[in-house]
């Protein structure tokens, strides 16, 4: 069985961080400046990315906390989902990979993006059905080489058998690590070539 294995954001949607970032600016007050320097970082954001905050809840109580406001998880996932603009073209690409093996989701999101994947993603749902999960669900963060051992274990599949996308040349280069056929996304066309060749040769 092959497996191919899908970044999100800015791969499948359009992901605009400052749009998310204006966002949250109006839900707490802070100042981007200030939400940098009170999460997003190695020991908020990214350690939540990377599975070392537990479970959703823990997540927003631990955001609150650093934010020093109560935002309400609909009020998060509204602002996480406002960001997001899917790409017709790129899912589609995905939809052809499904019918040449397995699909994953592989994406750098915390607990909290997790529980709330199938909506803020609806449009993968048909396509990766139950196999949407970000790294938090892995214990580790792209390009950690971790994570992608874990996704080959959880499917039982050699490296050798598993394709990756990403827009990120780091993600990519962790996964090439250990022998997955890396793609570095461009663009839609160049992503169904990929798979299509991946396919072709296996």
């Amino acid at each position: 069985m092959l497996l191919f294995i899908f970044d999100m954001d800015d791969v499948l949607y359009d992901y605009d961080w400052r749009r998310r970032m204006e966002g949250m600016t109006g839900l707490t007050g802070l100042s981007l400046a200030e939400l940098r320097e009170r999460w997003w970082h190695a020991e908020g954001e990214l350690a939540a990315e990377a599975g070392r905050i537990g479970s959703a809840d823990d997540y927003l109580a631990a955001f609150n906390a650093a934010v020093g406001i109560d935002v309400d998880e609909a009020d998060w996932v509204r602002v996480r989902g406002a960001a997001m603009t899917p790409w017709a073209d790129s899912i589609a690409a995905v939809r052809r990979a499904a019918e040449l093996g397995r699909v994953t989701l592989l994406t750098n999101n915390g607990p909290l993006t997790s529980r709330h994947l199938r909506s803020l993603a609806p449009e993968l749902v048909p396509v990766f059905g139950d196999h949407l999960f970000t790294s938090s669900d892995y214990g580790a963060r792209k390009p950690d080489p971790e994570v992608f051992k874990a996704v080959l274990a959880r499917y039982d599949v050699p490296a050798s058998d598993a394709f990756f996308a990403d827009d990120l040349p780091e993600n990519v280069a962790g996964a090439r690590s250990i022998g997955i056929t890396g793609h570095l996304f461009a663009g839609a066309p160049g992503l169904l070539a990929a798979i299509e060749d991946f396919a072709r040769t296996r």
